[in-house]
């Protein structure tokens, strides 16, 4: 009986161990630490889809290449909180991309923030990634 119960036990752990790692979600391991730019680039598409919203556009690259990206957000309900709204961003709209782009050369990245040709910008997060790294450093905020 005793034995009976430790593999049950040992089961259902193993269970649970194996459900955390398959529900948990992706970080940010995969993408360059530093901030991309590009500039005058073109909206081609928007998915406005869970988990997360995709914002395609054309732009030059810094050797004036056209290259196709596409970069994720924040899913839509948590955009919708900071401001956007699904038509905030349409096919044709020239737009600055702030991004971390992909290490593995892959055309896509983490959406930092989009400036709007009127000046406006569209975070990613209410901060848009202009919060320190750390809450404790103690330059934050200056």
């Amino acid at each position: 009986m005793k034995g009976h119960l430790f593999v049950t036990g040992a089961l259902t752990l193993g269970l649970m161990m194996v459900g955390a790692s398959v529900s948990a979600h992706h970080g940010n391991a995969a993408y360059a630490d530093d901030i991309t730019e590009f500039k005058q680039a073109t909206v081609t598409k928007v998915n406005w889809a869970n988990p997360h919203a995709l914002i395609f556009f054309d732009a030059k690259d810094a050797k004036g290449n056209l290259v196709h990206m596409v970069v994720e957000s924040a899913a839509p309900q948590a955009l919708r909180l900071i401001g956007w709204e699904k038509t905030s961003l349409v096919p044709g709209d020239i737009i600055t991309v702030r991004m971390y782009v992909s290490k593995n050369d892959n055309p896509a990245g983490r959406l930092q923030k989009i400036v709007l040709a009127d000046g406006s910008e569209l975070r990613d997060t209410q901060l848009g990634g202009d919060a320190p790294k750390s809450r404790y450093d103690p330059d934050a905020g200056k």
